[in-house]
């Protein structure tokens, strides 16, 4: 049985850790892993040379350098959907915090520790109305990203009789389709930000998004309009931001990213990187990302990469061995392989083949196992990235 070396960095949840056999160690101080697992920190593929996948136990993959994992044939996972109920538990209440002076609301109750116990209701109800807030009922609601997190909070805002409009760049139509029928999904950015009280900001980070929300961005939304940022803290240019603040363009920007120029800002409402940080939302994280791994380890198998197509195929018990050719997504590939196969009589009990557009990924399932001049033989191909053999027992 194939042992693999799985190296953890962070604090992964054990419930996923725990899904993993016998046939894998793990161990955070592995400094040559087949497979990581990881939350937010920097990772660099070229720092482990027999690397063959990471899985991301959250949604975002900014802190992996992608390319250079296709390049080398590395697979890269996220995790999209698991920490979706966690990062809408938080926007709401955060907007709900904003809209009702609750902060200040506290502070004020706080105060009242110096005032004599017999005078502390006679300066609640004389004060209160310094706090008084507005309702998120009847504001409108514009979400920038309609995956599994913007598809929910859209979806959490009508349940709060909110009106709500969404756009997205690049819809999925799974998601799409689980939108509520009363959210209005706009044909532009532009339409959404237009008519929005509140926009709050769910897309990933890349090089489209980065810094995405500046200045003419801003200056779409609505005068007063409240900007919310738990998605990436680099989509949002920062001076851009303070200085619809300053000219009262935008009304308050509530962050999950807090930054030196923005913590002391009394029209910014931050919270330390909060929006995944549940133990639900961790547990789920760190179970979709162990079996993602799992499966690409074992099986070849890819479900919800970032970089690989998706292909999924269960050997059937007359194959010996599995044969993963990774390459460049040029035409002639599949003929290629097959004849270099076939010069050399093996027999193939099964192809399948899927192409993102980058990258052609293919699970050969054979009665035998290959040696080392047929291996290099399709090595040899400057279009192919990688290959790997799983042999099962």
């Amino acid at each position: 049985m194939t042992s693999f070396r799985i190296k953890t960095i962070n604090a992964i949840a054990p419930e996923g850790l725990e899904l993993l056999g016998d046939e894998y160690t793990v161990d955070p101080a592995d400094e040559n892993p087949h497979g990581i697992v990881i939350r937010s920190s920097q990772i660099d593929v070229d720092d482990y040379p027999d690397l063959l996948a990471i899985a991301r136990a959250g949604a975002g993959v900014n802190n992996i350098t992608v390319e250079k994992a296709t390049e080398r044939g590395v697979c890269i996972f996220n995790t999209p959907g698991a920490n979706a109920n966690a990062v809408v538990d938080l926007v709401f209440p955060m907007i709900g915090i904003w809209l009702r002076n609750i902060y200040q609301g506290i502070a004020f109750c706080k105060s009242l520790a110096d005032v004599p116990s017999d005078q502390v209701s006679t300066e609640v109800e004389s004060r209160k109305a310094a706090f008084r807030g507005v309702e998120i009922a009847g504001k409108t609601l514009g979400v920038i990203g309609l995956g599994q997190i913007g598809v929910r909070l859209a979806n959490g805002g009508i349940k709060r009789f909110m009106k709500v409009y969404g756009f997205d760049p690049f819809p999925s139509l799974d998601n799409i389709h689980n939108l509520f029928s009363e959210v209005t999904v706009t044909r532009s950015m532009t339409d959404t930000l237009a008519k929005a009280d509140i926009v709050s900001l769910h897309l990933p980070v890349n090089e489209k998004t980065k810094g995405m929300v500046n200045a003419d961005f801003i200056s779409k939304m609505k005068p007063g309009a409240i900007l919310v940022n738990y998605a990436r803290g680099p989509i949002v240019n920062e001076e851009a931001v303070l200085a619809a603040l300053d000219s009262g363009h935008l009304e308050a920007f509530i962050t999950d990213f807090p930054t030196p120029g923005v913590i002391d800002n009394p029209k910014i409402l931050i919270t330390p990187h909060l929006g995944a940080s549940t133990a639900e939302s961790e547990e789920n994280c760190s179970r979709m990302a162990v079996a993602e791994l799992s499966a690409y380890l074992r099986y070849g198998n890819i479900t919800h990469s970032v970089n690989f197509p998706n292909i999924e195929s269960i050997p059937a018990s007359t194959v010996n061995t599995r044969l993963i050719v990774i390459n460049k997504d040029v035409p002639g590939m599949i003929a290629s392989i097959t004849k270099t196969l076939g010069a050399q009589g093996v027999n193939i009990v099964s192809f399948k083949n899927e192409s993102n557009g980058t990258v052609g990924y293919n699970i050969i399932d054979l009665e035998s196992s290959l040696d080392d001049t047929i291996l290099a033989e399709l090595e040899a191909d400057e279009n192919v990235i990688r290959i790997r053999q799983i042999t099962f027992s």
